[in-house]
């Protein structure tokens, strides 16, 4: 697909810079992501990705916006109080650039609906915020051979990582959820708003760096970081020959 004059306009920023050019921008065109969770984490990556050029957007969250969830989920307003957050999503990624597609699911993943939702996307944002999500995009993710970026956040602190098929996957450092009750949610436990920014925003760049195959993911790593300190480290982990997911 050739860029139109708009479209050249639009994206110039991106287009100056040799390791995107006109053909990684054609390619994020041509590129669809699903963001499965439309909250702290899905708000900034999905802002982002319509900015950047995402050609086709799918949003998946069953909830609607309440007033607690405005204090870090900068997709809804307070006028979409009451709202499916699926609709203000897009309501908002469309309202930045109205020329890329989006899809919106408004059910919870589950194992009975996840793989049809996954299908057609070239990359997948986990922006959820329970460990059992995450593990079934894992593992869903895994057997199907798409690529995804994990991520989770609470208080100061967010981590993430990146799974691309024959990597290392979140089992692999993860084995099995934590006993209920153990870890504090973020409800709980309390989130900085921009923790999530900026943990959202970095997923938003591993799907543009997938894309456009620009630069090294967070492949076999966990990039970690405390907001109070402002310390990032990164924790590398390997493949774990007994994973009962990506080893099978």
């Amino acid at each position: 697909m050739e860029l139109g004059e708009e479209q050249l306009e639009r994206y110039s920023r991106h287009i100056v810079i040799k390791e995107i050019g006109i053909k990684g921008q054609k390619k994020l065109f041509n590129s669809k992501v699903l963001i499965i969770g439309a909250g702290g984490l899905g708000s900034p990556a999905a802002l982002y990705l319509a900015a950047a050029g995402t050609g086709t957007l799918g949003i998946a969250d069953p909830d609607i916006v309440e007033l607690s969830n405005l204090q870090r989920q900068i997709m809804h307003t307070t006028e979409s109080i009451g709202k499916p957050k699926a609709e203000s999503a897009k309501r908002a990624v469309t309202a930045i650039n109205p020329g890329i597609n989006v899809n919106i699911h408004k059910v919870f993943a589950d194992k009975d609906n996840i793989k049809e939702i996954i299908k057609d996307y070239d990359f997948i944002i986990d922006a959820t915020d329970n460990f059992a999500s995450k593990f079934l995009i894992n593992d869903i993710c895994v057997k199907e051979g798409k690529a995804f970026s994990h991520a989770g956040v609470v208080r100061f602190q967010g981590q993430l990582f990146t799974y691309v098929p024959g990597a290392p996957c979140y089992r692999c450092f993860f084995k099995e959820p934590p006993p209920e009750g153990v870890v504090k949610n973020g409800s709980e436990a309390g989130i900085i708003g921009a923790v999530c920014g900026i943990t959202g925003s970095l997923q938003a760049m591993e799907a543009v760096k997938y894309i456009t195959g620009t630069g090294k993911l967070l492949t076999g790593k966990f990039l970690i970081f405390d907001s109070l300190t402002m310390q990032f480290r990164t924790v590398k982990f390997k493949k774990d020959k007994d994973c009962k997911i990506c080893s099978v």
